[in-house]
């Protein structure tokens, strides 16, 4: 048994980690008279001097509002992730994720007053952040483009929809994941 579990690789612990983080939440989740844990793991307006309105910035992308939305998520993150973890490091990743999650949930408290749960954000930062990976000096991938367009533009259609989505997180995570391919992209010339 030992030979055979040691085959197995934690190839992307970032990415693996998240996953099993949120797997586990969203278990516990399932259990009658847990609301009160899954709000740790949501964003929305809450006191100013409450620590956990600050925390929740972070944790709202571990949090999902049932299994398909979970699912729908993870399978996006654990197929681009790994490849991006491994471009990037898990350390930029990780920040990457951490920096786009702030965002999402400090700019759904400052406009909306809803509650926002789900890593979509992370997953369309990890898209348009993996259309980035074979940036030229000085050029712009076509398929950037086309995935931009594609993802972005959609999201900003579907805005105007009575959907019970955060687009926005949507619209931020990909412009993150854009921006981050730029700069890591642009950093890396200029240590040639």
């Amino acid at each position: 048994m030992k030979k055979f579990l040691q085959k197995f690789q934690y190839n992307s612990p970032v990415i693996l980690t998240f996953t099993l983080i949120a797997v586990i939440v969203q278990l516990i989740s399932c259990i009658p008279g847990t609301e009160w844990f899954h709000k740790l793991f949501c964003a929305y307006r809450g006191s100013p001097i409450n620590p956990l309105t600050y925390i929740r910035l972070f944790t709202h992308v571990i949090g999902h509002s049932g299994w398909p939305h979970l699912i729908g998520n993870f399978t996006y993150i654990l197929l681009v992730g790994p490849m991006l973890e491994e471009k990037y490091g898990s350390k930029k990743l990780l920040i990457m994720m951490a920096i786009t999650a702030f965002v999402t949930g400090l700019v759904n408290i400052l406009i909306f007053n809803v509650t926002l749960c789900g890593a979509s954000g992370i997953v369309f930062m990890l898209i348009l952040l993996a259309s980035c990976a074979n940036f030229s000096e000085g050029k712009i991938p076509v398929t950037l483009i086309l995935v931009g367009v594609a993802y972005i533009g959609n999201e900003m259609i579907a805005a105007f929809s009575d959907d019970n989505i955060s687009q926005l997180s949507h619209i931020i995570g990909g412009l993150f994941g854009g921006f981050f391919g730029y700069l890591f992209a642009k950093k890396e010339y200029k240590d040639y």
